[in-house]
């Protein structure tokens, strides 16, 4: 009777075993990769839901989506709300492809440029007057 049993929980193991095995054969791995992108360029458009940015490379505005996960920083990589991003301002824009749109992952919102007019130039006038005497001896 040991002999029947100790075949039994062989034949178990055993099929215990190859279920396990078909079980971690069948498992796949399922990797994707995700591309971001920079773009740089002047925000001409602000809106609920899209920033629009004139780039030197483009005749027309790009348009990208943001969500709430978007983060907005300055030059230094430190945060700045949203709200200072404004029409104008230069920007670079971290995007990922999504279908067709184009989301920003970061926007990066660098201090505009002044420009300082050009001065008008300065003439300085100076007039000296010379007296000269004479003695008459």
């Amino acid at each position: 009777m040991k002999k029947k049993t100790y075949r039994h929980y062989a034949g178990a193991a055993m099929l215990g075993v190859l279920l396990t095995a078909n079980v971690v054969l069948a498992q796949t791995t399922e990797m994707s990769t995700t591309t971001t992108t920079s773009s740089a360029g002047t925000v001409s458009e602000f809106g609920p839901a899209t920033i629009m940015i004139k780039t030197e490379t483009a005749p027309d505005p790009v348009r990208y989506t943001y969500t709430k996960t978007t983060t907005y920083v300055d030059e230094t990589g430190a945060p700045v709300s949203m709200e200072t991003v404004k029409s104008g301002l230069p920007v670079t824009v971290y995007y990922v492809k999504d279908g067709s749109n184009m989301v920003a992952s970061k926007v990066i919102v660098r201090k505009a440029a002044v420009i300082v007019p050009a001065a008008a130039p300065v003439i300085e006038e100076k007039k000296t007057t010379t007296t000269t005497t004479q003695d008459n001896q």
